[in-house]
């Protein structure tokens, strides 16, 4: 039987959060209003720190701002980003990781709280041909509405898109003789608990205690960083 092998993104395969550098570059641009976009975009990060973040009312606040953009000008500043961002956080350690996977021939996808477009990039520079993101609603000019598809990415709703994936490909968890999921959060706790393998990864100190209980292993990929 093969094997399914899940990973978060943010401070799991990277060493970094994509939405909030993306926020971030956008300031550094200035494509937004640096100060009003920067004080909102850092109380949304020290929510989902703290893990009181309304995933519906963050990505409210990043679709919108995407929404401000045609898609051209959208993908320009995305390859820019990639280049000056995204590009130095991709490490050999997580590469490393990843082939263990591939050259078991698992199954391996990307789940994240971080919306489709700016994730859809990095999951491609990180050879993850699978992704599992937040979906932002297009219109008939591929432009960004503002409004999210669906339920959001995180926490429970990660088990929620993982079963509706599942379920499109004919397959269901219980297909596999091993699954594994890589993340860094007790957000992700939900997911975590549903597969045969969770691994806390570069955890942070609510998952590292909750992993510890458990009795799940523990890594960190990034403890030169």
């Amino acid at each position: 039987m093969r094997q399914l092998a899940l990973f978060d993104l943010d401070h799991t395969l990277i060493p970094i959060d994509s939405d909030y550098e993306w926020g971030q570059f956008l300031c550094k641009i200035g494509a937004v209003d640096a100060d009003a976009f920067a004080r909102r975009n850092a109380d949304f990060f020290a929510q989902y720190q703290a893990g009181t973040l309304d995933p519906v009312e963050y990505l409210e606040f990043a679709l919108g701002t995407l929404a401000q953009f045609k898609r051209d000008e959208l993908d320009q500043y995305h390859a820019q980003f990639m280049h000056e961002v995204i590009q130095p956080a991709l490490l050999p350690a997580a590469f490393d990781l990843l082939k263990k996977h591939q050259d078991q021939d698992d199954l391996i996808a990307i789940i994240t709280a971080t919306n489709r477009f700016v994730t859809t990039p990095i999951a491609a520079a990180l050879g993850v041909g699978h992704l599992l993101a937040a979906e932002p609603e297009v219109d008939s000019n591929n432009n960004i509405t503002g409004k999210l598809l669906g339920v959001p990415t995180s926490g429970p709703g990660k088990v929620i898109h993982l079963h509706d994936w599942l379920q499109r490909r004919d397959e269901q968890l219980s297909d596999f003789s091993k699954s594994y999921f890589y993340s860094d959060s007790h957000n992700d706790i939900p997911l975590l608990e549903v597969v045969t393998h969770p691994v806390a990864t570069n955890p942070n100190a609510k998952l590292s205690a909750h992993a510890l209980a458990r009795g799940w292993p523990q890594i960190n990929l990034f403890h030169q960083q």
